[in-house]
Parts: C-alpha cells; sequence; structure tokens
C-alpha cells in the first residue's frame, strides 16, 4: 500500500497516528547469548568466505557476492513532507549524490542467475551532514542497504546461527537442506527464498527486512520502481532453459543504457510492537494496516551498469554498512546488532586475503 498519491485527508489521518519513539520502552530487547550467536555467525562467515577462496582465488563478501551492475544517480528528498516524515536527512527538501549496486544475494559471486534467489539493492548516499555514528565518524556518507524479499530468513540472531550452520553443512545437497528446513517452524520463511520471483532487477522492489531509527520514530523503508517502463519489465521472467547464465546483468545493462530509472524511496513507521516487532525480521509488517510513506525519489540516468573498473573497485575497496551513517538513522533490533559485528570481520578478512586496503570513499568523485 502505497499512499504517496492519495488526498490530504489520508495525509491528516497518517500524521494523527501514534507512532512509537525509537527509544521507548521494549523497542529493543536484547536476547540471552547474543553475543555468542553473533561471533559464532561472524566466524562462520568467514567459513564461506574461504571456501569461495577456493573457488575463485579471490575473496568476496559472505553473502551479495555478485555484483549485476553498479550505477551512479541522486536522491530527491521531497519538500513538501507533512511534519511526521520530516525526519533526519528527510527534515527539508534537498539532492544527495548516490552510487548503488544490485547484487544477487548469496555468497558465491559465480552464481547462475537462472538460478532463483534474493537480489539486493545498496546505496551509498553522500553530501551527508549531521552527527554520526561511531562506525561511519569522519565519512559524511549514509549507507542503505535492500533485499528483494520483505522478510528476514535471518530473523535472530540465534536463527541466523542456527541456518548459517545448515547452509555451510547442507548447501550443495538441497534434499538434506531441505529435511533439516522441514524440522523448524520457521520451515515456509527458511524455503522462501529458493522460490522468489525471478525478474528484471530494475524492475524488483527491495526493502530493508529490518528496522531502524527514523529521527524520533522507528521504520522500515522500501525502494519501489516508478517508471512505466521498469513496471512493464517486471512482467517478464527469466527462461530456464533458453537464457544464458548472466542473464540479469544483460538485462540491467541493457535497460540502464536505453532507460532512465525512477524509484521512490517510501517508509512504514512503527505503531505496534506485537504486530510490528523490531528484534524479529522474519515478520512482514502488514502494509494495509501500516501504509508505505513516500519521502523521496531516486532518479538514475542513462549509463552503462557493469563497468568493469567500478566492478572491481567496488568488490575490492568499498564496504557498505547500514552502521555508517547519523545516529538519526541508527539500525535497531537484533539483526542489525549482528551486522555491526559480522559486517567488519568480513570486511577485514576481504581485505587480509586480497591484499587491500579498504576504502571509504567521501564523494562521487572518488567512485571510477
Amino acid at each position: 500500500m502505497d499512499i504517496s498519491n492519495r488526498g490530504v485527508d489520508d495525509e491528516a489521518k497518517l500524521a494523527d497516528r501514534n507512532y512509537i519513539r525509537w527509544d521507548a520502552e521494549g523497542v529493543e530487547k536484547i536476547a540471552e547469548n547474543e553475543d555468542k550467536d553473533i561471533q559464532a555467525v561472524a566466524d562462520m562467515i568467514n567459513v564461506i568466505q574461504k571456501a569461495q577462496f577456493n573457488n575463485h582465488r579471490h575473496c568476496f563478501s559472505g553473502t551479495h557476492a555478485r555484483t549485476q551492475g553498479i550505477i551512479k544517480g541522486k536522491l530527491v528528498v521531497h519538500h513538501d513532507l507533512p511534519k511526521h516524515l520530516k525526519q533526519s536527512i528527510f527534515d527539508h527538501g534537498a539532492e544527495y549524490p548516490v552510487v548503488c549496486r544490485y547484487s544477487s544475494e548469496p555468497g558465491d559471486p559465480g552464481l547462475d542467475d537462472r538460478i532463483p534467489q534474493p537480489r539486493g539493492f545498496a546505496m551509498k548516499l553522500f553530501n551527508v551532514e549531521g552527527d554520526f555514528l561511531p562506525g561511519g565518524a569522519g565519512v559524511p556518507t549514509q549507507d542503505i542497504e535492500f533485499n528483494s524479499t520483505p522478510a528476514l530468513d535471518l530473523a535472530d540472531a540465534k536463527t541466523t546461527r542456527e541456518i548459517i550452520d545448515l547452509r555451510i553443512k547442507y548447501g550443495n545437497n538441497q534434499p538434506e537442506l531441505y529435511r533439516h528446513l522441514e524440522a523448524r517452524p520457521d520451515t515456509d520463511l527458511q524455503k522462501f527464498r529458493d522460490s522468489v520471483r525471478n525478474t528484471h532487477l530494475e524492475s524488483t522492489r527491495q526493502y530493508s527486512q529490518t528496522a531502524f531509527r527514523f529521527g524520533d520514530h522507528v521504520a522500515k523503508y522500501c525502494l519501489v520502481p516508478n517508471s512505466a517502463t521498469q513496471k512493464k519489465l517486471y512482467e517478464e521472467t527469466v527462461k530456464p532453459d533458453a537464457d544464458p547464465s548472466d542473464i540479469l546483468s544483460r538485462w540491467l545493462q541493457s535497460f540502464h543504457h536505453d532507460h532512465d530509472a525512477e524509484y521512490l524511496l517510501q517508509f512504514q513507521l512503527l505503531e505496534n510492537l506485537t504486530e510490528q516487532p523490531v528484534e524479529y525480521a522474519g515478520k512482514v509488517w502488514d502494509p494495509e494496516k501500516y501504509p508505505w510513506q513516500t519521502v523521496a525519489t531516486l532518479v538514475v540516468p542513462k549509463q552503462d551498469s557493469f563497468d568493469w573498473e567500478m566492478k572491481n573497485f567496488w568488490e575490492d575497496y568499498i564496504r557498505v554498512d547500514p552502521w555508517h551513517g547519523l545516529k538519526t538513522l541508527q539500525p535497531l533490533g537484533g539483526p542489525n546488532r549482528l551486522r555491526r559485528v559480522v559486517y567488519p570481520a568480513s570486511s577485514a578478512l576481504r581485505r587480509k586475503m586480497n591484499a587491500r586496503e579498504e576504502v571509504n570513499v567521501k564523494s562521487l568523485a572518488e567512485v571510477p
């Protein structure tokens, strides 16, 4: 449900709703042994990276290893937002230069595009001003990442530890993996990734999956393809018996070469902790009860989306991390506390094995 084109009465009703503050009691509650689960996950992600190194003789990130394309554009914050949406960098009309990466979620950079799997999208905003989280101090950027599934199967630290362990043991034996997944109460959530719609990346809606501080409030966010061409291309799906193994990158490159792209950035605000849990990311917040509200537009001009220099620069030097950004957009909940440990550990191994230094780019001009 998108309310961006609704009338004044609807906006007024949304402005008067009881949104929960980000620092309210019960928003975050650290689970028992979470720190141990998180460290175990960090260690397992490194195991996955080392296994992929043995295959490719190059170390990639533990997830979202396959780059499908990288683009540059601008995020335009709407100037006429209602008061409850004027939060953080969205408190006034503005434009932010941005570089974005399309990816496939698994840790195998050679994954065949014809295999249905969740897809990712990451944005790095530049010229950001404000009070930064410790991880992003000194770098005027805001990192934002998305996934094509609205619910996160790695829903909390304990679940993540259990599922990553199963994938390491049985990832090459799907019947055996499914036997273990089907013994779990969250079977449908865990198996959903293998049945996602395999379509054009530029036409795929993307979700934060987890919750974040949104100024005074708490929210999830999503990115919605908005041009007529993007919407039309969503009707086409990959043909496993006819399309090449890199079909998604080819489609993406063809689209961005011939068309401008536009996405709506929308937020879904927290109102009910029972129906909208922050600590467990495996539950979708009902968009009919808690509508998506548009705050900005991502505008991308025609360009080559698969530049080899930019691809290699991103994979070898750049890290996108939701903990690189403003305190007013702080990641919340267990899955995000996990990322605070796992992402630096994954990046550190990648730099060590590839003999590279991480580069915190501070402007779009520093990106090839």
